[in-house]
């Protein structure tokens, strides 16, 4: 690994670039570690957690943008690729992020009253760059859902 790499991963935490040998895992760890850096410096949002899970579930980035609660799916995938990583999330993924959001937003004693849901897609290059590309507001919950407190049991 060069100098600047290893100055990269000191300052950043993480490399800037995918080694072309890497594993399907490293090229989500490295878009979800792209998407996070993106959501903190670009859009000045506080990162929550990283990989919420709750049973098989599991929510790539939770963060605050102000006073909302936003949801992120992180989608790595080769610039090349037939399908985006906006357009991977079909009907079935959306189910089950639904299903883990309400989970998260469940176990809350004070929900917020607004969140959203957002897509990073990360476009990997044949040079291991990677391209951030945010879509927010997607589609996910009707307009009528609101989060509930968890009942107490004192």
């Amino acid at each position: 690994m060069n100098i600047i790499h290893h100055l990269l991963e000191r300052i950043f935490g993480y490399s800037k670039k995918l080694p072309a040998e890497s594993t399907r895992a490293e090229r989500g760890q490295f878009g979800e570690n792209l998407a996070a850096d993106y959501c903190k410096r670009k859009l000045g949002y506080k990162v929550i957690v990283r990989n919420w899970r709750h049973k098989r579930d599991e929510v790539d980035l939770i963060c605050r943008d102000g006073a909302v609660l936003v949801f992120i799916e992180v989608r790595a995938r080769s610039e090349n690729a037939l399908v985006s990583g906006y357009h991977s999330v079909g009907k079935h993924k959306k189910e089950v992020l639904q299903r883990a959001y309400k989970n998260y937003l469940k176990q809350l004693q004070n929900p917020p009253k607004h969140f959203r849901f957002d897509i990073i897609d990360v476009a990997i290059s044949n040079s291991g760059s990677g391209a951030v590309r945010h879509y927010t507001n997607v589609s996910l919950f009707n307009k009528h859902y609101t989060a509930q407190k968890p009942l107490s049991y004192d």
